[in-house]
């Protein structure tokens, strides 16, 4: 899984209100906030994409890493990833796997999981972030 130099680059368009369309290749997606909190309710929050991407990538990772080492990952395996807000970010992240792999051959593949797994690893390293205007 090892990358280098850049990812996709990621546009996002503003459609109005708290509504946006996200593009990336050939694909496109909408975000938007619950009507609760002004939005339409069109599509997830970004928070939702965020744990939804950390999610996706630690379950990639394990099957990745499972792979490496020859283990069959059965079609049972879960990870869900739960935030907790503190102020406007969140305080508290937290992932948990669920699987019918054993736990003696599960924990080495979550450490391993957790080398590989790029959203987690941004995350525990928190790289700056540059905003720029073109």
């Amino acid at each position: 899984m090892a990358r280098g130099g850049p990812s996709h680059q990621v546009v996002a368009r503003w459609d109005g209100g708290l509504k946006v369309t996200v593009s990336v290749g050939d694909f496109s997606f909408v975000v938007d906030e619950p009507k609760a909190a002004g939005g339409g309710g069109l599509g997830p929050m970004p928070t939702d994409y965020f744990l939804g991407s950390l999610a996706s990538c630690y379950a990639l990772a394990i099957a990745w890493v499972a792979g490496k080492a020859d283990i069959v990952v059965p079609p049972d395996l879960e990870v869900t990833a739960q935030g907790v807000y503190d102020g406007p970010s969140f305080g508290e992240l937290t992932l948990t796997v669920t699987t019918s792999l054993p736990d003696e051959v599960l924990y080495p593949l979550l450490e391993s999981a957790s080398q590989v797994c790029y959203v987690s690893r941004t995350v525990a390293n928190g790289p700056p972030i540059d905003v720029r205007r073109t």
